[in-house]
């Protein structure tokens, strides 16, 4: 039978609305607004970087002299890298008609297979072959006979009238946009810089309407995190760049410092930039070299180089991750690609650490922390109830088997199953399960309880005795009741201690009865909300008058102990001691048993 489904309200269709229309609109302005947009992210995320050496020069400099020597030292450091990064690049370029010869080497010693599906691949090569000229102008393959082929050179009627401004205009405009840019984002880090506090104090104000103190923790959070991972990127990225161009100047590709400075910058790209990188020199190394070996090389270097980086280098200086999922990584590179270019794809990381930031701390942005964040989706509690529901399915059991590998069993049941019977009667009363689904829920609970039971190992018994310690559990009011009774009863089982389980259906007077039969030491009374105090308080008073001697303990089954004053009335109606957890009720019924704390306190504390 399908759940029943609560009819959404109008007023929660016009948000949902509202909120698509919003966020569509978002991702247009940000399209659109890219050109402003950019190089506010770009100088914001310098600002990241530099702001904890601003803040230390500060003390000597004061803040104008410490902005301006940091711009300098920025400004110098980057046309200094531009200027020896053209210079090597214009020198490959002069080199790249030397390395013609070993191409076609390369190519007339490509062998394919002959026949089968690879037979007009092979046919197509060799006639590529053929057509490759040799060195003194023949056409491969020709003989001795071969006719020299005239090189026919095409004309190109080129006009003459406002040739030089079209020269021009070819040469500057392309580096004007990438100045231009490179300007604006100077610019702004110099202002972000000075204005560091004041800044941040205004995003507090405009954002945290209300929420002064929880946005000021978000900031924090994320400035904390997108700084620290920036940085740590940095360091990760200069340790990986120079062991590239030391190996591929001592295996001879030319042009080294070239191409550590690429490797460097690209592998701040997620994913594909370390082997965008390498692929110029992998290309380049076929070239220069007349055999196979120096490519190999080539290759074995940016692989060794990069399982260093990745596994030694970068959780050595991490120490934490960025708190951002793997999937939401890759989603992420791709939306701010699309947006942005190649810039958004730099940016993705910091924005989406922003963005999982403002999610855990703005109450209205938590779907950005669940849908970004690394954290688990679902509680083991959540990921317990959501299995137990799929029909026909017993997975509950898998997930108890790895909850078990790092917790006690007592955790299990308080912590997992427990918190599992609550929710299950919370939804039946709010109509969103039915009585058959809350008796799948119940069997399920029960299967894992019962497989527990199979494999956890039980305390061997103590010596026999002329009346064994017995504990018997009435539940409160239902069968929730009865099921953590006998979760309960499979503790104290397993520390050596006797227990049986009445059934939820007596009524207080067919409780008593059922007691002066089991004749037990002492009694718990089970209660798993949403069964009150109330319930049982009444049964404890029934007993309690039938049982003037007899030990009553109660146990209200929730994350956090009951308040004062519960407790007091519970007292009041003839209870001894008032537990909230399985735990502390099984090491207090260990204590009480003959010979039989030690095993109990062992087996509770187990994890």
């Amino acid at each position: 039978m399908p759940t029943p489904m609560k009819k959404a309200t109008s007023a929660d269709s016009l948000a949902t609305i509202s909120n698509v229309l919003l966020t569509a609109f978002l991702i247009v302005a940000l399209y659109v607004g890219r050109e402003i947009l950019v190089p506010l992210a770009l100088a914001a995320l310098l600002t990241f970087i530099l702001a904890p050496l601003a803040t230390r020069l500060e003390r000597w400099l004061g803040r104008v002299g410490s902005v301006l020597v940091i711009t300098g030292m920025l400004v110098v450091a980057t046309v200094g890298a531009g200027w020896v990064l053209t210079s090597q690049a214009v020198d490959l370029a002069n080199k790249l008609p030397d390395y013609k010869v070993n191409i076609r080497t390369k190519l007339r010693s490509l062998q394919m297979p002959q026949g089968g599906r690879m037979k007009e691949i092979s046919k197509t090569l060799e006639e590529l072959k053929k057509e490759i000229p040799s060195e003194n102008g023949l056409v491969e393959g020709g003989g001795e006979g071969a006719e020299r082929k005239p090189s026919v050179m095409p004309v190109k009627i080129v006009e003459q009238e406002n040739g030089a401004v079209k020269t021009m205009q070819g040469i500057v405009m392309p580096v004007l946009g990438p100045l231009g840019t490179a300007g604006l984002v100077l610019l702004l880090l110099i202002f972000m810089l000075l204005q560091r506090e004041d800044l941040r104090n205004r995003m507090i104000r405009l954002i945290g309407q209300g929420r002064i103190g929880q946005t000021t923790r978000a900031m924090d959070d994320a400035g904390s995190r997108v700084s620290k991972y920036l940085r740590m990127q940095l360091i990760v990225n200069v340790t990986y760049g120079i062991p590239i161009a030391i190996g591929l100047w001592f295996i001879g590709i030319p042009n080294a410092i070239l191409w550590g400075a690429l490797a460097t910058v690209l592998r701040f790209i997620p994913y594909i930039g370390p082997w965008i990188a390498a692929a110029f020199p992998i290309l380049l190394s076929l070239a220069v070299s007349p055999d196979w070996q120096t490519p190999l090389y080539t290759l074995g270097l940016f692989v060794v180089v990069e399982l260093i980086s990745n596994n030694v280098m970068e959780p050595w200086l991490y120490g934490s991750s960025t708190g951002v999922s793997p999937i939401a990584l890759i989603v992420a590179a791709l939306f701010w690609t699309l947006l942005w270019g190649p810039v958004g794809l730099v940016l993705a990381t910091p924005l989406t650490v922003c963005l999982v930031v403002m999610g855990r701390h703005i109450p209205k942005l938590a779907f950005l922390s669940i849908v970004l964040s690394d954290e688990e989706a679902l509680t083991p509690s959540e990921e317990c109830y959501y299995r137990l529901q799929r029909s026909g399915e017993h997975a509950g059991v898998e997930l108890a088997d790895n909850f078990l590998k790092s917790h006690a069993p007592a955790d299990l049941y308080d912590s997992v199953l427990i918190p599992v019977i609550t929710t299950a009667e919370t939804d039946r009363r709010s109509g969103q399960l039915d009585n058959d689904q809350l008796g799948v829920i119940h069997r399920g609970l029960r299967d894992v309880i019962e497989e527990l039971e199979i494999r956890l190992d039980p305390v061997a018994p103590s010596p026999p005795q002329a009346k064994p310690f017995h504990l018997a559990c009435l539940p409160a009011k239902g069968e929730r009741d009865e099921i953590a009774g006998e979760m309960l009863q499979q503790l104290l089982r397993q520390c050596g201690v006797s227990a049986s389980v009445a059934s939820s259906r007596m009524v207080a007077g067919e409780a008593v009865q059922w007691l002066e039969n089991d004749t037990p030491d002492v009694v718990c009374i089970s209660a798993v909300s949403p069964s009150t105090a109330l319930h049982a308080r009444y049964l404890c008073a029934k007993l309690r008058s039938a049982f003037p001697d007899l030990r009553i303990l109660i146990g209200l089954w929730c994350p956090h102990p009951a308040p004062s004053d519960i407790v007091e009335v519970l007292r009041a109606s003839g209870a001894d001691e008032v537990f909230h957890s399985l735990t502390t009720m099984t090491k207090r019924v260990a204590e009480l048993a003959p010979a039989g704390d030690a095993a109990g306190l062992a087996l509770v504390d187990e994890g």
